[in-house]
């Protein structure tokens, strides 16, 4: 993926040992709240995307991905720690994991998110991706606060069942089994993260269980996006920005 430059913020690949640590201690600030960093053994593996501020070099947004020539290699993925992915292991073609995204919390600019899009969709094309998945994470542990976005996920967006990871952690929130209620829509779409979200909107899909994960103070979903899927209209957006 060569530089992307889209109005106020640049999109890049690191490229040096100042570039990971940066990445990384945004990371710790995301989801953690506090100064540190946050590494893990995947970081050597993958390759790491950078947006930053035009102006001032800032770092605003991160995340990472980790290529997969197919299904066979599913297991290496960091969500095969959380998920039991086997199903997936039959997928023919490219893929991708995206991982560890993060915004800067002091920054709200939408912008961000579309130069992010803009930035995954130059890598998908350059590199024939067929498949884009990872875990989409909703702050904090306690479920109570997403009810209605979980329902929203239960009754449109569950993966087929071809598909469908089952249950592999030892702390999970199964809510296509044990919600029972009609969801505001509204509150939903404003519960779901930014991410997902946009995942959703081009035809996404998530697992039926939520992993609870102490250690990223998150709920997180598996979520896959089969490329082929997207709307074609959304397709040109998206390869308008990464143009």
């Amino acid at each position: 993926m060569t530089t992307l430059k889209r109005g106020r913020y640049n999109a890049r690949l690191a490229d040096a040992p100042d570039d990971l640590t940066a990445a990384q201690r945004l990371r710790h600030l995301c989801f953690h709240g506090t100064d540190g960093v946050d590494a893990d053994r995947f970081d050597d593996i993958c390759a790491h995307v950078l947006i930053e501020d035009a102006k001032t070099g800032q770092l605003v947004c991160c995340f990472r991905f980790l290529p997969l020539k197919d299904g066979a290699e599913i297991d290496r993925s960091y969500s095969a720690q959380y998920y039991e992915l086997s199903r997936l292991r039959t997928f023919r073609g490219p893929m991708v994991e995206l991982g560890r995204f993060c915004i800067h919390p002091h920054f709200r600019d939408a912008d961000i998110l579309r130069v992010a899009w803009g930035a995954m969709t130059a890598y998908v094309d350059e590199n024939g991706v067929e498949l884009l998945f990872g875990c989409s994470s909703f702050k904090g542990t306690e479920a109570d606060q997403y009810l209605d976005a979980f329902t929203v996920l239960r009754d449109r967006h569950i993966a087929p069942k071809r598909w469908l990871p089952r249950v592999k952690a030892p702390r999970v929130f199964r809510f296509a089994q044990l919600l029972r209620r009609k969801p505001d829509a509204k509150l939903a779409m404003l519960r779901m993260p930014p991410l997902l979200r946009t995942y959703l909107l081009m035809g996404g899909w998530v697992s039926d269980h939520a992993v609870v994960d102490d250690q990223m103070n998150t709920l997180h979903v598996f979520t896959g996006l089969e490329i082929s899927a997207i709307p074609p209209a959304r397709k040109k957006l998206l390869r308008a920005v990464a143009g």
